[in-house]
């Protein structure tokens, strides 16, 4: 896979209706292309400990916060190459590192049962793995992504997130995107990445639909479900 493995950037989030989403889509025609991926389903496997300790610890608001998941373009089989991801935030700014291998092998690495690539980013993953200890399959995560690149040659990113779903059986990336909705059928996810600030066109149309800056994450939004639907009625913390 020709794909970046390292980014630096920030993330700024946006939730908006589907009228509110045209109106960003006619903003952007003149700036933006529809990237490589075009429109695809990306599913995620997330890996946390029993108690969900990196979720909770990440919603707590630190300065640092990381996470740890598989990620696939669609189902894939156990030859089908996919990445795994160690996503950190530090002060605002979100470094995502990853590697990409074959499903199977990536979930025995993550397992423990194979050793990571020797490199950099691969060390890196092991470091986490070690330092949580239990990290399992926790939650499966996954949604209908339209992305935009700036055609002329910036890094500004604009992507649209809908279909968002979640659960917690069939942990495997193998198997067809379903699961419980984490957002209403008529609400939509814009982030924009960028390692910089925002080109003036956008930041126009932003007021034009009149959105704000929003502090969600997919991943906490079916956590906060989970804690509210858990048949055992609390979840055990150690």
């Amino acid at each position: 896979m020709g794909s970046q493995m390292v980014f630096r950037r920030y993330e700024i989030k946006y939730l908006m209706d589907r009228r509110q989403r045209d109106g960003i889509l006619r903003a952007i025609a003149p700036y933006m292309s529809i990237d490589s991926y075009g429109h695809s389903s990306i599913c995620n496997i997330y890996y946390d400990t029993p108690n969900f300790r990196l979720i909770r610890e990440s919603l707590e608001k630190p300065v640092y916060k990381e996470k740890l998941r598989l990620r696939s373009y669609g189902p894939a089989g156990p030859e089908d190459m996919v990445f795994v991801e160690l996503k950190k935030k530090y002060k605002s700014v979100v470094y995502k590192r990853r590697i990409s291998l074959p499903l199977a092998q990536a979930e025995a690495c993550l397992a423990g049962k194979l050793p990571l690539p020797d490199s950099q980013i691969g060390q890196e993953i092991a470091y986490a793995l070690d330092f949580y200890q239990a990290l399992e399959p926790a939650v499966y995560l996954s949604y209908e992504r339209e992305a935009f690149f700036q055609r002329d040659g910036g890094d500004f990113r604009v992507t649209f997130d809908e279909n968002i779903r979640y659960r917690r059986e069939a942990l495997s990336l193998d198997s067809a995107p379903w699961g419980k909705p984490v957002l209403p059928p008529d609400q939509v996810l814009m982030e924009l990445k960028t390692a910089g600030g925002l080109p003036l066109w956008m930041v126009q149309a932003l007021s034009q639909q009149k959105l704000f800056k929003t502090s969600f994450s997919k991943y906490g939004a079916a956590y906060r479900d989970i804690l509210l639907t858990d048949q055992k009625g609390v979840l055990q913390y150690a």
